[in-house]
């Protein structure tokens, strides 16, 4: 079954609000989309229709079995052409979104795959978020944020949540990247910002900033 872009956007957004609120809502999808709730409304009515969603008005909704499985190849295929701008192209990690947000919706199976071979199967992109395989697995990793780590306690920068080119731009700035080793030398009662140590330079980051980070133990 082929579906549209918006369509296909439909479903990942779904998707990615399911994952951090269960039922989502109409007006959050809206908000996600910036469309209007009636446009949020008409494609549940369609997404519905194709069993691809069980909607409930006035309630919310989630997305079926197939829908769920139809969302993880989209988002891999995003990340899997993520991973191929930032590392074979040498895109920057605040570059790479909005280009894969238009090669994700070339749907060719064939393609996918062998963009994944190509890259010898990463499981994570750019920006540390999982890459689903060809059967719709997610590898998990343990991580904590930033924020939350122990003082002196060696660890690597593994994910970043807020992925907006302002926040990348100001890592990219502090020399913050996936992979990155990172001590915690000092907090601060007064704000809860932090003073850490990366790549042998040593600065101050807010606790906002911290807690975007997410690291896991080395």
């Amino acid at each position: 079954m082929n579906f549209t872009t918006s369509e296909e956007n439909y479903l990942k957004a779904i998707f990615h609000l399911q994952e951090k609120h269960g039922t989502v809502t109409t007006n959050a999808l809206a908000k996600d989309l910036q469309a209007r709730a009636a446009s949020v409304t008409d494609m549940m009515k369609k997404l519905s229709a194709k069993k691809l969603l069980h909607y409930k008005p006035y309630y919310g909704f989630t997305l079926s079995a197939e829908g769920k499985r139809i969302a993880l190849h989209i988002i891999r295929r995003h990340r899997l052409w993520e991973y191929f701008l930032a590392e074979k192209l040498h895109f920057g990690w605040n570059e790479v979104h909005s280009l894969a947000e238009e090669l994700e919706h070339v749907s060719s199976r064939e393609l996918t795959d062998r963009l994944d071979a190509f890259l010898n199967y990463p499981a994570f992109d750019p920006h540390g978020d999982p890459i689903p395989n060809s059967k719709g697995k997610i590898r998990t990793m343990s991580k904590l944020p930033l924020s939350d780590l122990a003082l002196q306690e060696p660890a690597e920068v593994c994910h970043v949540t807020n992925q907006t080119e302002e926040m990348l731009e100001l890592l990219q700035h502090r020399q913050i990247e996936i992979g990155s080793k990172v001590e915690v030398k000092k907090r601060f009662g007064f704000d809860g910002s932090m003073e850490i140590k990366v790549k042998g330079q040593v600065f101050t980051i807010s606790r906002q900033l911290a807690t975007s980070i997410y690291v896991k133990r080395k």
